[in-house]
C-alpha cells in the first residue's frame, strides 16, 4: 500500500507523524512530498527533511492531507488557482483510491474543490469557516473523530488522525491488520482529563487571510 502526504511549512506534527507511525506498522509505504524539497518545519519548531517534490501525481492507495498553522493555510488558500499545492491535490486526488484529510487539512481539500457535496469534519475551531466559505461542503453534525463519505475520509482535530489512520488501514488491508497495528502501538486511549468541545459557531467569520485557531 502507498500513501502520499504533501507537507508544507508549519504543518501540524501529529497530523503527519501519528498516522505515519500507524502506517509504518501496517507496512505501508509513506511518501512525503513538498513544494520545495529540503528542510520543512513543523508547527512545533522541529525541522525534518523531505527529499521529494510534488512532482507528477501517480496512482496511490490514499492521499493524506495534514493541517497546519493558520498562516500557512491562508497563504496556500490565497494563491488559489496559482497554488502548486492545491493543483497537486486536484491532480493527485484523481489518482487516489482514498482522499483523506486530518484537522485543517479539510480546508485545503475544500479550497481545491475536492469536498463539494461530501459530508466532512475538521478541527472544531474551523467548522464555522467551512460553513461560511464553502457552502457546498456538507459539515457533519456534532464533532465525529472522522467521517467517511464515499472515497473521502476527513478527520477532526489533530489527535483524530490516529483513529482515522487506523480506519484507513482497516479499509485497505483488513481488520486483522488494523487490530495488529492497534496492539503493537498499544493504542487504547484513556485520557486523564475530561472536557467538551467549545461551541464556536459564529455569525461573522474572518476572511481566509485571518484564519486563527
Amino acid at each position: 500500500m502507498r500513501i502520499v502526504i504533501p507537507v508544507y511549512d508549519q504543518v501540524d506534527m501529529l497530523d503527519v507523524c501519528g498516522p505515519c507511525e500507524m502506517f509504518h506498522w501496517a507496512k505501508f509505504q509513506v511518501d512525503l512530498v513538498a513544494e520545495k524539497p529540503g528542510e520543512v518545519r513543523f508547527n512545533s519548531g522541529l525541522v525534518f527533511q523531505v527529499s521529494a517534490g510534488l512532482g507528477e501525481p501517480r496512482p496511490v492507495d490514499a492521499l493524506w492531507v495534514p493541517g497546519g498553522e493558520a498562516g500557512s493555510l491562508a497563504r496556500i488558500i490565497a494563491e488559489g488557482e496559482q497554488s502548486p499545492y492545491l493543483e497537486f491535490l486536484k491532480n493527485q486526488a484523481a489518482q487516489s483510491q482514498w482522499v483523506c484529510s486530518v484537522c485543517e487539512g479539510a480546508l485545503l481539500l475544500a479550497a481545491a474543490k475536492l469536498l463539494d457535496g461530501f459530508h466532512v469534519t475538521t478541527h472544531w475551531a474551523f467548522i464555522p469557516y467551512l460553513i461560511a466559505y464553502h457552502p457546498d461542503v456538507l459539515v457533519a453534525d456534532g464533532h465525529p473523530r472522522f467521517v467517511i463519505d464515499r472515497d473521502r475520509i476527513t478527520g477532526g482535530g489533530i489527535s483524530s488522525g490516529l483513529d482515522e489512520a487506523l480506519k484507513l488501514i482497516e479499509l485497505l488491508a483488513g481488520l486483522e491488520t488494523a487490530i495488529s497495528v492497534q496492539q503493537v502501538t498499544q493504542y487504547y486511549p484513556e485520557p486523564p482529563v475530561a472536557s467538551a468541545i467549545p461551541n464556536v459557531i459564529e455569525t461573522r467569520m474572518p476572511a481566509p487571510s485571518q484564519l486563527t485557531r
